[in-house]
């Protein structure tokens, strides 16, 4: 093991599981993240394998049975901190069942409404809310998505009750949006931004406690700011190995993320998405796996409390 681990890796390929299907977010994450860890991995190669399905779990399941030598690695959403609740029965344990290799980055999320709301600010749109009680539609794309969970935890904080209209992805939902058939949205800024800038819909927040700083999104206030204090919900990503994977090859696989994670042109590629790159200490492994669990804290009794389950 010893000496497997020192020769790491040895020309071997490289596979990074994504839990998704190929051309989404995820993937491309996923894809420039790879090119960016090759060089501090000597040069090795490195390859993507789209295991799509069942909200993630088949990918999740195919790393935690995969041989423990840091050639089979999963790169996954913030679904790894959100399937332990949404689904009651699942193949494999967050916690017990991967080595933590760093976070990579964080996607901020946006409230947006159709383009025939009323309400013109976030003030406007929390009292319209309030007067519409179970009258408001809030879309997501399906159950389990960022959207959802964003819409779960907005409704929470509001205390509001509005009527949930799930989608078979963002897509189908904006459209309905734009033709106001739903009222609200809440979803990743790589799916909105483009709809923001053409002035198609209406933006109301921003999930994250800073202001963004992308044009299009500069002067929009974050939920925080507009009085849900603390407000902050971003779809992150984070890089897992099977549990046994060597000491010695999580150093290198670490090490090399965080060399990935200071490449320019990952950075460009990545702000490009509508991402930030993770720079806090949320690169270590041990602070990776601490926030995973504080998110599983976070979203499971809100979860828990709507009572939708993928399974």
């Amino acid at each position: 093991m010893g000496a497997s681990a020192q020769s790491f890796p040895d020309g071997k390929v490289i596979t990074i599981v994504v839990p998704f299907a190929a051309g989404g977010p995820t993937d491309r994450v996923a894809r420039d993240l790879a090119e960016a860890m090759r060089k501090p991995l000597d040069g090795v190669s490195i390859v993507i394998d789209n295991a799509a399905g069942a909200g993630s779990t088949i990918g999740n399941a195919k790393v935690a049975r995969a041989k423990a030598d840091g050639y089979t690695l999963l790169l996954t959403h913030v679904g790894m901190a959100t399937t332990p609740v949404l689904y009651r029965k699942l193949p494999y344990n967050y916690e017990t069942d991967f080595e933590y290799l760093g976070l990579i980055n964080d996607v901020p999320m946006t409230v947006i409404g159709k383009p025939q709301l009323e309400a013109n600010n976030f003030k406007e749109l929390r009292e319209w809310i309030g007067k519409n009680p179970g009258k408001v539609n809030l879309g997501n794309a399906g159950i389990g998505s960022a959207s959802h969970l964003c819409g779960l935890l907005f409704q929470s904080e509001l205390k509001a009750e509005m009527t949930t209209v799930p989608y078979k992805g963002t897509a189908p939902a904006i459209a309905d949006l734009l033709g106001g058939q739903i009222d609200l949205l809440c979803d990743q800024t790589t799916n909105t931004t483009s709809q923001i800038e053409a002035k198609k819909v209406k933006p109301y927040a921003v999930t994250t406690l800073k202001r963004l700083t992308t044009p299009a999104l500069k002067d929009i206030p974050t939920l925080d700011e507009s009085g849900m204090k603390n407000f902050q919900v971003t779809i992150w990503h984070g890089l897992y190995a099977p549990k046994g994977t060597p000491p010695a090859v999580l150093k290198k696989l670490n090490d090399a993320v965080k060399v990935a994670l200071k490449d320019p042109d990952f950075i460009k590629k990545e702000e490009g998405l509508g991402a930030v790159v993770v720079t806090d200490k949320r690169v270590e492994p041990a602070e990776h796996k601490k926030f995973v669990q504080a998110e599983v804290a976070r979203f499971g009794p809100v979860i828990k409390a709507a009572g939708v389950y993928a399974d």
